[in-house]
């Protein structure tokens, strides 16, 4: 069996992580997976604050998952990384690379020497002054990754890669399951939303969205006059689906509708700009992922909203498990743990 790697996902609401054997293979083999709570005020929106504390919290998390590699693959996806169309003249990727500084700093909201860019090309064409190649570009914030980084070592664990989570969830959610066609991939995570355009397997467009699963609940908690941790509770409960029993549940799902529904229309004209900025592409699915997938009502609201077939992804389909691992206890923290797995799977190219 290859070498191992652990793919890591700090999260607002947890630090999850996923030790994979044969990551650049066909059939990858997860090995051993865990999480722990996030240490509080540590991490806002998957940026570091807290070094220190975050690194305790990974050398607890290693501790209990009994993760035996320590070359990790860390996980970028909120407001501090943007992700733009860019258009380049047909070069070598390395080449197209060096260029960045002196192409995009017009694109970007902070000088260049403050950001790490990168280039995801994904089609090649004609233009009047020569073949290009249309792509992604991609910038993080320096100090953000950084701060990550840094809590990872402080733990003693040694980053070999820092990958962009869309990238990581197109790669195990539509690229592995070879879904043909367009598809929006959305993961509705506690602090952030995800929403990926795929082709075929290849990333055209993403946005993260600064609303999660959390947000609900706060404005849930807020409008009942209830603590945080209660209001998760009775969201969990009821959604937006038709379990109301008292006018309590009711109100209380008129207030998660309402939060709900605004998050579905930033989805909807995520999906319907794409369209409409690419005449030629049609939208075929919705798959879904993330925790807050699971709340009651979900996905009919979005199918009802976007006109579009909403499915529920599946990252751990093909997948070999090591035999310490049942396959329930996959299936029950898939949703947790897709953005981790798909880190490390991805370290060959991260």
């Amino acid at each position: 069996m290859g070498k191992s790697i652990v793919g890591i996902d700090i999260a607002g609401s947890s630090i999850r992580a996923v030790e994979v054997a044969n990551a650049d293979r066909a059939r990858p083999t997860v090995l051993r997976f865990a999480e722990v709570p996030t240490p509080p005020d540590a991490v806002s929106r998957g940026e570091v604050l807290e070094p220190n504390t975050v690194a305790s919290a990974l050398r607890s998390l290693w501790s209990i998952g009994r993760f035996r590699s320590k070359d990790v693959v860390l996980g970028m996806g909120n407001q501090r990384v943007l992700s733009r169309d860019l258009t380049v003249p047909a070069a070598p990727l390395a080449q197209i690379r060096e260029s960045l500084p002196f192409q995009v700093q017009d694109m970007l909201p902070v000088p260049v020497v403050d950001a790490i860019l990168d280039f995801y090309p994904t089609a090649e064409a004609m233009s009047d002054n020569g073949p290009v190649v249309h792509g992604l570009l991609v910038a993080a914030i320096k100090d953000a990754v950084l701060a990550n980084v840094k809590a990872a070592q402080l733990a003693g664990l040694n980053p070999v890669g820092v990958d962009l989570i869309p990238f990581a969830l197109t790669r195990v959610l539509v690229g592995r399951p070879g879904l043909h066609g367009t598809t929006a991939l959305v993961q509705l995570g506690a602090d952030t939303t995800t929403v990926v355009l795929v082709s075929d397997g290849v990333p055209q467009f993403v946005r993260i969205i600064p609303t999660g699963g959390n947000d609900v609940t706060k404005t849930l908690a807020a409008a009942l006059d209830i603590e945080f941790g209660q209001a998760e509770v009775v969201k969990r409960h009821l959604g937006i689906g038709t379990g109301a029993r008292t006018p309590d549940d009711a109100r209380a799902v008129s207030v998660i509708a309402d939060a709900v529904t605004e998050l579905i229309a930033s989805l909807r004209n995520t999906i319907s700009y794409f369209v409409n900025t690419r005449p030629g592409d049609h939208v075929e699915r919705i798959v879904l992922v993330g925790g807050g997938a699971r709340l009651v009502g979900l996905p009919e609201a979005l199918a009802a909203h976007t006109h579009l077939p909403v499915q529920r992804g599946s990252a751990f389909a093909g997948v070999d498990l090591a035999r310490s691992i049942p396959v329930q206890d996959v299936t029950d923290h898939e949703d947790a743990i897709a953005v981790a797995y798909g880190l490390a799977v991805g370290s060959r190219a991260a």
